[in-house]
């Protein structure tokens, strides 16, 4: 009696159906046209007034969630009045789509983050807690693949006396210059073991283990970057494709790109955003009232417009 053998790697693989997708090149340039003929050319570009950002009005949930389906981000300027309201970021999350509060072990009891200098925050290594500058990064680029953030909101309660502006960059338009360049870089950063993040120890505990993934990856057909330019929190995959890449990422970071926007949130402003690219850099504080920032992290991401 004969036998057939089958080769495994014969069988056909599915090809996803979202653009960021390799095999699909012209579904990416479609995209892509899309993408570039809606994104916003400049910062204020992203500012949305609203009255009582604990309670928009339909027009102004509206113009966030189309600012934010254009660039995966918006500013909200509400009243200052209103700044310290912690009702804000959460009833404003809630507002726009986002239900799954994340919290994380340094977040106050109800699971927003209060970002203030904190002396003993800081010393422990935790930078948001200081006024030192904040490399580029996306949030929660440590955690396990089950626990991704996928967006969060900045709410300023008190701005600076001098300095913390931030920077922002759409994840999405990061892809799509690290593609246009060489698609073998989107490859190499798409990889499963293409960056890991040391394990976080104090005191000889394990606080964290090692987390090991990719930069970029693709849930539910949206997609998903998980990034730190911190030097001494990330151990690249050691060959020349990964090596290219996140030497090509880091240059269109730090030199400068018209889709790069700065600014400075002020009271009563707030950042909503599908967990994009930023930094911040180094703040002077006032003596008497320091920079407070409220900071809210989701498992969902920002509801399509």
């Amino acid at each position: 009696m004969g036998y057939v053998v089958l080769a495994l790697n014969a069988v056909p693989q599915p090809v996803p159906e979202h653009p960021f997708a390799l095999e699909r090149p012209q579904d990416y340039l479609r995209w892509r046209e899309r993408k570039l003929a809606r994104y916003p050319r400049r910062a204020e570009d992203l500012i949305v007034q609203v009255r009582d950002p604990r309670n928009l009005s339909d027009s102004e949930a509206a113009e966030i969630l189309r600012v934010c389906g254009a660039a995966n981000m918006a500013i909200y300027a509400g009243p200052p009045a209103r700044a310290g309201d912690k009702d804000v970021p959460r009833r404003l999350g809630e507002r726009l789509g986002l239900a799954r509060l994340h919290a994380n072990p340094l977040a106050d009891e109800d699971g927003i983050s209060s970002l203030e200098v904190a002396p003993e925050k800081s010393a422990r290594g935790y930078i948001p807690y200081s006024n030192r500058r904040l490399l580029w990064h996306t949030d929660g680029y440590y955690n396990a693949p089950e626990q991704r953030i996928r967006a969060f909101t900045l709410h300023c309660v008190r701005p600076a006396a001098a300095g913390g502006e931030n920077r922002l960059l759409d994840h999405e338009i990061a892809y799509l210059l690290l593609r246009d360049a060489d698609p073998q870089y989107v490859k190499a950063l798409s990889a499963p073991d293409a960056m890991t993040i040391p394990a976080n120890a104090e005191e000889g505990a394990v606080m964290r283990p090692a987390q090991t993934g990719p930069v970029f990856s693709t849930h539910d057909d949206a997609l998903h970057m998980r990034y730190t330019a911190r030097t001494r929190s990330i151990e690249w995959r050691p060959d020349e494709a990964t090596s290219a890449a996140a030497q090509f990422l880091q240059q269109l970071l730090e030199t400068g790109s018209p889709y790069v926007f700065t600014l400075r949130l002020a009271a009563g402003h707030g950042l909503v955003c599908n967990n994009v690219l930023h930094d911040r850099s180094a703040f002077v504080d006032d003596p008497k009232l320091g920079r407070l920032v409220y900071r809210a992290r989701y498992s969902d991401r920002v509801a399509p417009a």
